[in-house]
């Protein structure tokens, strides 16, 4: 029998339908490539090269992106007089007709983005004045220069939102915008800009949200936006920025200078709204706006010289609620620069080069306390709340330093070289032995609740280190070797929600938790502990990672409690024995999640170091208990034996019998010799 050729392959084809009409009876259409309701159709990734055909009369909503439409033409439009949303995303369009747009008088919101549109520009941009009630636009990545961008705007009166970003635009020339005088937000980000002439946004009086983010500026000198309210300038190349004072206030309320390369704190006017000020990822070195002078600091624009030394800046910033100076290079942290800041709520100085903490900033002749040990000043509290000081160089905060900061709820310490001091070590920062390591006191805080001093090359906590402080949560995180004995812990009893003690390498006997009462989320991955403490068995734990241990099973003590309040076990990276694995039934069996139970092994055979999976029961059989039937099979088992020995047994027909010795009289008496083989 001969195969037709191509067989197989049709085969395949015809495989789904026929399973389909076996399941169904009949096979099931393809979908229609929009999906429709009254007044919303979605013909999104469906490869049509033309408007849909046959669309509903009131539809308002159109949805054809990601499409293959290359040109919109009167003669391809059908009817839409009632259209007022178009999304004509990731197409081919090159060509918009004049016609064509005439024909959506309602259409309020129009995008464009990822398509062709500067190879014709000319004709779209007349096009786009039918376009008179259009409030959304999008000209997204349309590979649109600086002089194309006018002739689109010109005349669109309604405009309010307006997305330019991934064009080719290099400059703004002055009265670009002028076509669109009420937009209320523009999207420059990712172009080329590298310049603002004057008068580029003088026709925006109500412009709130601009982003020029992901751009080629070096300088803004004379900012005069006063109406707008939100502005992101990340990811330039800024060395300075500077406002014009004047007449009026400014109406700014988040502003965005990271990811550029200032060199100090941007000036800002006297009169502003700011509440969110990022400053990360720049090359500030010093808060001490006075501090450039010729040998430290090339004054490369002559805007600079008029700059005023003074902390006028920090001291507008009344309504600054959150303030991000992470990834800098300051090396100095003055508190007093914050102090003005009373609605500041959230601080982050993180990842820069901080040594110190100083109540002000150093003098130059040296009669700073180059310590930061200065006297603190009732009147100098900071309204701040959450403070992130991680991946500095910080060796012991100032003993002043949570005085300072009475609200002061979360602070994260991580990366640093901080030792904490013992409740009984006179109560302040700096004590110790004489000639020892500063360490600083983390006891007595009233209203710290969240602390982290992970990798701190932390080996050993004293006793009662965090008494009178009622965290809620402490990271320990990857102090190699660290110790925790039972007293360090103590007065958290009843506070501690959540502790990370991850990638300590520590043993049993570096691990002495005490009964945490509160304790919700525990994490001991990456220790080498072979038993569990103790006290951690009457906690109420919900979820526990002890991922990457030494464990060969759970204990059954702890699984009592935890069945009842354990939602969630990560495990691991464990020497589970796998003929001891009743604590993972129970576990299943309470409905507890295992998320890396797939990743997880036993071994069976602890000479070979046979694994198996945990997740699919081992194959092997696995020793079983003695009891007293097995002792009554083994007492039957060793009588047979013993019978055999005798040579008793002997088969009778097709089964075995077993036959008591009979004495040599009554044999001989039988006629058989005393001495002849036994017959069998």
């Amino acid at each position: 029998m001969q195969s037709v050729p191509g067989a197989g392959c049709l085969l395949l084809c015809l495989l789904p339908a026929i399973l389909g009409a076996q399941a169904g009876g009949e096979v099931k259409p393809r979908p229609p490539p929009c999906q429709q309701s009254l007044t919303k159709v979605s013909c999104r990734a469906a490869g049509l090269h033309s408007f849909p055909e046959d669309l509903p009369q009131g539809v308002k909503h159109l949805d054809l992106s990601h499409n293959l439409l290359q040109n919109l033409s009167e003669g391809c439009l059908p009817a839409l007089g009632q259209l007022e949303h178009l999304d004509l995303r990731s197409n081919l369009l090159e060509a918009i007709s004049g016609p064509a747009l005439a024909q959506l008088p309602r259409l309020h919101s129009l995008l464009l983005g990822s398509n062709r549109l500067h190879q014709n520009y000319r004709d779209s941009a007349v096009a786009f004045s039918a376009l008179q009630g259009i409030e959304v636009l999008d000209l997204s990545a349309n590979g649109l220069e600086s002089h194309m961008v006018g002739g689109f705007l010109s005349g669109l009166t309604a405009l309010r939102v307006l997305h330019l970003p991934r064009n080719r635009l290099s400059q703004l020339p002055a009265g670009i915008f002028q076509g669109s005088p009420r937009l209320r937000e523009l999207d420059l980000s990712n172009n080329y800009i590298m310049d603002i002439e004057e008068g580029a946004f003088e026709a925006l009086q109500e412009l709130a949200v601009l982003s020029l983010a992901l751009n080629s500026l070096h300088c803004l000198s004379s900012f005069s936006l006063r109406q707008l309210q939100v502005l992101n300038l990340s990811h330039n190349a800024l060395e300075l920025f500077g406002w014009e004072e004047g007449r009026g206030s400014y109406l700014l309320q988040v502003l965005d200078l990271s990811h550029n390369r200032l060199l100090s704190f941007p000036q800002l006017p006297a009169a502003h709204r700011l509440v969110h000020l990022n400053l990360s990822h720049n090359s500030i070195t010093s808060l001490d706006s006075g501090s450039h002078h010729p040998a430290q600091f090339v004054l490369r624009y002559e805007e600079m010289v008029s700059f005023s030394t003074s902390l006028s800046t920090a001291a507008s910033l009344t309504r600054l609620a959150e303030l991000d100076l992470s990834y800098n290079c300051l090396q100095l942290l003055p508190l007093l620069f914050f102090r003005a800041m009373s609605s500041l709520f959230t601080l982050s100085v993180a990842m820069n080069c901080l040594q110190n903490i100083t109540m002000e900033l150093l003098s130059r002749d040296g009669d700073g306390d180059s310590n930061g040990t200065a006297v603190w000043q009732e009147d100098a509290v900071l309204s701040v709340r959450s403070m992130d000081l991680h991946g500095n160089a910080i060796r012991a905060l100032p003993h002043w330093f949570f005085d300072a900061l009475p609200q002061l709820e979360a602070i994260d310490l991580g990366s640093n070289s901080l030792q904490p001091c013992g409740s009984d070590m006179g109560g302040k920062s700096g004590g110790g032995s004489p000639g020892a390591e500063p360490c600083t006191a983390f006891h007595s805080i009233p209203h710290l609740q969240h602390l982290s001093l992970r990798r701190n090359s932390l080996t050993q906590l004293l006793p009662r280190t965090f008494s009178r402080t009622p965290l809620l949560s402490l990271d320990l995180s990857e102090n190699w070797g660290l110790a925790v004995p039972w007293a360090a812990l103590e007065g958290l009893e009843h506070s501690l929600q959540q502790l990370w003690l991850r990638g300590n390498h520590m043993d049993n006997s570096r691990a002495e938790i005490p009964c945490l009462d509160e304790l919700r989320i525990l994490d001991l991955s990456g220790n080498r502990l072979s038993l569990l403490p103790t006290g951690l068995f009457c906690s109420p734990l919900q979820t526990l990672d002890v991922s990457g241990n030494k464990l060969s099973a759970l204990p059954e003590q702890a699984l009592m409690g935890w069945t009842r309040s354990l939602q969630a076990l990560c495990l691991a990276g464990n020497p589970f024995q796998c003929c001891e694995l009743g604590w993972l039934d129970a576990l299943q069996a309470a409905g507890v999640q295992l998320p890396d139970l797939h990743r997880a092994h036993c071994i069976h055979n602890s000479i070979t170091n046979r694994t198996a999976p945990l997740s699919s029961r081992p194959p092997w059989l696995c020793p079983q208990p003695w009891d007293g039937s097995s002792m009554l099979v083994l007492a039957a088992l060793l009588g047979v034996l013993l019978c055999a020995g005798c040579g008793v047994c002997r088969l009778r027909g097709q089964g075995m019998g077993i036959l008591l010795p009979q004495p040599q009289t009554e044999r001989v008496a039988e006629g058989g010799a005393a001495h002849s083989d036994t017959k069998v």
